[in-house]
């Protein structure tokens, strides 16, 4: 007689950390994140491509803040996790628990086994930042949010095209009655009939949704992924940016990236 061994979920994970959201609806909170190694998409002015492949080791703090950290084999097993949160939860500390990347729905096996036990034993929020790309696996772990912050991917800006993707992805989004909003990175080099697309788009679902513009952080040129540098855009063009896209969806924000300017990782 053959005796099944139940296999342990793990994780391919980059880092897990105590830190203020510099980014969307959540700015300026307190979050333990745990950022996700892999993604499948290739934007032009990603400034996280450590994230597109699996290192050896993740790191994870063990003290939040105190950027204490130490070093884990990957994958990671649940349980390793699981401990590392909940000793990151120091009590009314923390907002709510990040799931950043990379992409973390590349993890969404996991994450539906991960998310349950993680909310029981730190009674916080589960907020998702994503790449708005793959509506499948979201359906899988939707029942384990409380929000998503969907990030729409412009051509011009990124070099991905994912219309009919996002569009799958926000309808779910609202239907869930999960709270969501969507945040679209700019530069100089942005097309403005695509910020309308956007705007249309994100209208047809529900002009309630807060629409976050955030004007592109410059790369250093040993961090190009492309031959025209990546400028972020002037001021007039934000300007502009914010009213085209104010006359479908009723709050757009223009927010940079605000943990860049308090240092944080």
């Amino acid at each position: 007689m053959t005796t099944k061994t139940a296999i342990t979920p793990t994780a391919r994970l980059i880092e897990v950390f105590s830190a203020i959201q510099g980014e969307g609806l959540n700015v300026g909170t307190r979050q333990i994140f745990i950022r996700f190694a892999l993604c499948d998409l290739r934007c032009h002015f990603c400034d996280s491509a450590h994230t597109w492949s699996a290192p050896t080791t993740c790191r994870i703090e063990r003290s939040p803040g105190k950027r204490d950290f130490e070093f884990y084999s990957n994958p990671v097993p649940l349980p390793i996790l699981l401990e590392s949160v909940e000793r990151q939860n120091i009590p009314s500390l923390h907002d709510s628990i990040s799931l950043t990347g990379g992409e973390p729905l590349l993890h969404a096996g996991f994450l539906v086994e991960f998310l349950p036990q993680v909310r029981a034993v730190t009674a916080l929020p589960v907020y998702l930042e994503t790449g708005g790309h793959r509506p499948e696996q979201l359906a899988m772990v939707l029942p384990y949010l409380d929000s998503v912050g969907m990030d729409l991917k412009l051509p011009s800006t990124s070099g991905e095209t994912r219309w009919q993707e996002h569009t799958k992805f926000l309808h779910l989004c609202y239907s869930s009655q999960v709270e969501c909003f969507v945040k679209i990175v700019i530069s100089a080099q942005t097309d403005p009939a695509e910020l309308e697309r956007s705007a249309l788009l994100v209208a047809e679902v529900s002009p309630e949704i807060p629409v976050f513009l955030q004007p592109v952080t410059p790369l250093a040129a040993s961090e190009q992924f492309t031959e025209t540098p990546i400028l972020a855009p002037s001021p007039e063009q934000v300007l502009m940016w914010q009213a085209l896209m104010k006359r479908f969806v009723k709050q757009v924000r223009v927010v940079p990236q605000t943990h860049k300017m308090l240092n944080q990782l």
